[in-house]
């Protein structure tokens, strides 16, 4: 059995779609972590901190509530980005030291906003692509429809160019990329 923080990144749990599959890049110990990091919060709230007047219990209520929340996303985030940082193929040790040591957040943001793409591969020659190449650079498989007069990306449903008003069915263009049309 792997543990999950060994589990290599290109593991089949790790999809390239969005949505649930992205959250299912947060791996066990990070939730696991995360309730105990709001548990612990809740503690040291309700049993630690001094509380001789009634009156404040809403506060603390609130208090605990919203800060045990905050600290527990936070170490989701940390248990994503751990993930998400080996999918992209990006230097783990240093996305993670920058998430974890700079305040506030900060390194998160700066982590998504610097994040390579995810690659996919060719399904013909599997070799490893961008999401916005429309064919393969080592075998010309098409990946994605294109115009054949302007060569921009299309929709699969179209049935001329957006672009330049080109009919899309004089392409010829693979049966697999027109099923959606006929």
């Amino acid at each position: 059995m792997t543990l999950p923080w060994r589990r290599p990144a290109d593991s089949p749990m790790e999809t390239t779609g969005g949505g649930d599959s992205e959250l299912s890049l947060i791996p066990r110990w990070a939730i696991l972590l995360a309730i105990v990091v709001f548990a612990a919060t809740q503690y040291l709230f309700h049993e630690v901190l001094p509380h001789g007047r009634h009156e404040m219990l809403p506060m603390r209520i609130i208090m605990g509530y919203s800060s045990g929340t905050a600290f527990a996303s936070y170490v989701l985030l940390v248990g994503y980005v751990s993930r998400d940082v080996r999918r992209r193929k990006m230097s783990a040790g240093l996305w993670m030291l920058l998430v974890i040591l700079m305040p506030g957040g900060i390194g998160a943001v700066v982590y998504f906003l610097l994040r390579q793409p995810v690659l996919s591969r060719c399904p013909n020659c599997t070799t490893e692509l961008a999401a916005d190449f429309h064919f393969c650079p080592q075998c010309q498989f098409q990946m994605a429809p294109a115009c054949g007069q302007c060569f921009r990306s299309v929709q699969i449903t179209d049935v001329y160019c957006v672009q330049c008003g080109h009919d899309l069915a004089q392409d010829q263009t693979p049966a697999r990329l027109r099923a959606y049309r006929d």
